[in-house]
This record gives structure tokens, C-alpha cells and sequence, in this order.
């Protein structure tokens, strides 16, 4: 994402009907994270159709269909580059958020939309894999990747970024205050913290169910009694992150009364006042994502797909990632901002799901947590 405040939508539980075909990266509505973005004309985003390359000289020809989600940026002069070095063209389709995406390619696994799918999360990876939509594929992966692979899958789908969801806290508003900010999931319970957070919901939020997800890591079968407690510490509940972020959140809003807000690992570095951050990460509470590319199977150009998602592996394009999009890049030779080496914190264990456990009981688990919050 680059002018938006926002890194566009992951995922977004747009029905009943889509809850029950897509798995989840679980997550719905909107995610973001703070941006300072870059110049719109510098960057290749999604829709119908963009890339507006000429074919080089390269082993290649022809176009390369990349479908995706809505937050697809990269800078303009790397899609030339992928043309020059391997004579492709790029032609971007996009497709929603991510669980749209990974309906409308589990829909179309016998009929591909595209040759190469990118956006897929390890909360929505079961479904169009189960649905037969992607080809297995021999990229190979630089040193770090292999960390974020699939544990069922990886063959088909490769790890492009990642990014934790964490709570984030507001440290100026705590040191005036006097008071010491949480550090756990549990710490959001206690009577000091009454009437001070903020999450968007996990029915239609991105990041609202990636927190929704850590509290099942964490708690299990008694995440209901944990969101009771939570609920009860007059917890306030939004429709989406914008919401919370913008709204709510002491740190971003004026007119906000909550100094602990759902977020990011990465937005520490977007609330940088002279060599500090205002804003920290709470690093045990971050549920982790991590975003993925594969061939899609019968596709038109298979070779096309399987360089495209080779080029979207290299060091430069790993280096895009963080002022493009705002995640992560999964390659340990890629390079990040300053501002992200010193204030951009990822957690040493977030919390993480089986995508087929998240697929299986997604539906149930909104249910009941919908039933809590709105009690």
C-alpha cells in the first residue's frame, strides 16, 4: 500500500456462504497498517489489467496473469525489470481482498483466472489447496523462507512476506498518566486497564481475527471465558482497524479515549518522534500471517508463473516489500528501512493455527464469539 492509510484489505467475510467456502487466513473487513507510502506513480497496483511493460529480450514472451488481492504494490521500474530479465509481461487482476481471492480460486480451480495467484495466508491456504487450485512448483526458496513454509503444501505455495498482528500501546499516554502499559493477553483483563482497549471485530476485520486467533492459541477451548473477561473490562469492539486506529486510538486520533488498540509489529516505525516511538508493539501478543504465491494449475503460461514467483523472491523485490506493502519480507538477504531495523520489532514466537485446524472451525468460532461480544 502506498498513499492509503491503511495496508488494503486481507480479508473480508463479505457472507455466510463465503464463510463456509473459504478457509481463513480467518480473517475479515479491513488490516493496516500506518503508512507514509510512496509515490503512486511509481508503483504497479491491482486491477482489471496493469503492467504496463514491453516484452525484452529475454528466454520468455508473452503475458504472465498474476491474480490477487487489492493491496498488490510494487514499484513500476521492478515490474520493468521482470519483463527485461525474463521477457514476460505483467497483467495484474484483482480479485477483492484475500478471501475473496481465495474463494473465487477454490471456485475456479477446474477453469483458472489467472496463471499465478498472489495474497493467499496461511489462515485461507486449506481451501484452495483442498480445491485442487494449484500446480506444484520448483522454486527455489532463499535462505530465511523456509521458515515461513507450509507444513502441508509447500510444494504448492511459496512464502513471499509475513506480519504479525499485535496489540499495540499508546507509550506517551501511559507516561503521563503514570501508569505501566500491558505486556500479555491477559494483562488486557485486569481492572487497570478497564475501559482502555480497542480491537476491531473478528468477523470484520483482518486484524480483528488475527487477535481473535491469538486468544485461541493461547486460552483453547476457554477463549469464550477469556472474551467474557475481556468484554466485561469494557472492551470496545469496531467494525474495522481504520476504525480503531483512527478512531479510538489515543495515538493516532485526538478525539481517542483508548490507548491500547489492535495493530501491527510494524507500526512502531510510523509513530517516530525524533530518535523514539511513541507507539510499541506488545510482542506476546502478535498472531502471525504470512502471505503466499503459487502456480495455478491448468494455467496458460506455467513457466511464466513459475518465474514471476521466482523474480518475487529475489532481493530486490524482497527489499520493495516493506514500503510497498508493509509486511515483512521472508528472505534474510533482503533489506529493510531504517526506521523498521529500529522500531519494527517482530516477534520470536508469535502465536500461529493449523490453516486446516482455522478452516475447520472458523465458522463455529464466530459464531460463539459473536454470541459473547454481543451479549
Amino acid at each position: 500500500m502506498h498513499h492509503a492509510r491503511v495496508r488494503a484489505v486481507l480479508v473480508t467475510f463479505l457472507t455466510t456462504i463465503v464463510l463456509a467456502l473459504a478457509g481463513c487466513s480467518t480473517m475479515g473487513g479491513d488490516s493496516g497498517s500506518p503508512s507514509t507510502g510512496t509515490d503512486t506513480e511509481s508503483d504497479a497496483g491491482s486491477g482489471e489489467e496493469s503492467g504496463e511493460t514491453e516484452p525484452g529480450s529475454a528466454g520468455g514472451s508473452g503475458p504472465v496473469v498474476l491474480a490477487t488481492h487489492e493491496s498488490f504494490h510494487l514499484p513500476k521500474k521492478l515490474v520493468r525489470a521482470f519483463t527485461e530479465e525474463t521477457g514476460y509481461t505483467l497483467e495484474v487482476r484483482g480479485s477483492g481482498d484475500a478471501g475473496t481471492l481465495a474463494t473465487k480460486l477454490s471456485l475456479t480451480a477446474d477453469n483458472p483466472i489467472a496463471d499465478a495467484a498472489f495474497g493467499i495466508d496461511n489462515t485461507f491456504a486449506s481451501r484452495p489447496i483442498g480445491a485442487g487450485a494449484f500446480a506444484a512448483h520448483e522454486v527455489e526458496l532463499p535462505p530465511g523462507a523456509e521458515e515461513y513454509a507450509l507444513d502441508e503444501g509447500a510444494d504448492l505455495l511459496a512464502p513471499i512476506d509475513n506480519a504479525s498482528v499485535c496489540v499495540n500501546v499508546d507509550l506517551a499516554w501511559f507516561e503521563r498518566e503514570g501508569l505501566t502499559p500491558p505486556e500479555t493477553l491477559g494483562d488486557l483483563t485486569e481492572p487497570q486497564y478497564e475501559g482502555l482497549f480497542v480491537t476491531p471485530g473478528a468477523s470484520t476485520s483482518s486484524p480483528g481475527m488475527a487477535f481473535f486467533l491469538a486468544t485461541v492459541a493461547e486460552y483453547d477451548d476457554e477463549w469464550p471465558s477469556y472474551w467474557e473477561d475481556l468484554m466485561a473490562n469494557d472492551t470496545l469492539v469496531v467494525d474495522g482497524w481504520e476504525d480503531a486506529y483512527y478512531g479510538d486510538f489515543t495515538a493516532a486520533s485526538e478525539k481517542g479515549t483508548r490507548p491500547i488498540v489492535v495493530s501491527y509489529d510494524s507500526s512502531p516505525a510510523f509513530t517516530v518522534k525524533g530518535d523514539e516511538s511513541t507507539t510499541a508493539a506488545l510482542l506476546d501478543t502478535c498472531f502471525r500471517q504470512v502471505e503466499y504465491a503459487g502456480v495455478l494449475a491448468g494455467a496458460e503460461n506455467p513457466d511464466g508463473a513459475e518465474a514471476l514467483i521466482e523474480w518475487m523472491l529475489t532481493d530486490e523485490v524482497q527489499s520493495a516489500l516493506p514500503e510497498s506493502m508493509y509486511v515483512f519480507p521472508v528472505s534474510d538477504s533482503a533489506t529493510v528501512p531504517e526506521d523498521w531495523a529500529r522500531f519494527a520489532t517482530q516477534p520470536d514466537a508469535p502465536y500461529t493455527l493449523p490453516s486446516e485446524v482455522i478452516s475447520a472451525e472458523r465458522e463455529q468460532w464466530l459464531t460463539e464469539w459473536t454470541d459473547v461480544v454481543t451479549r
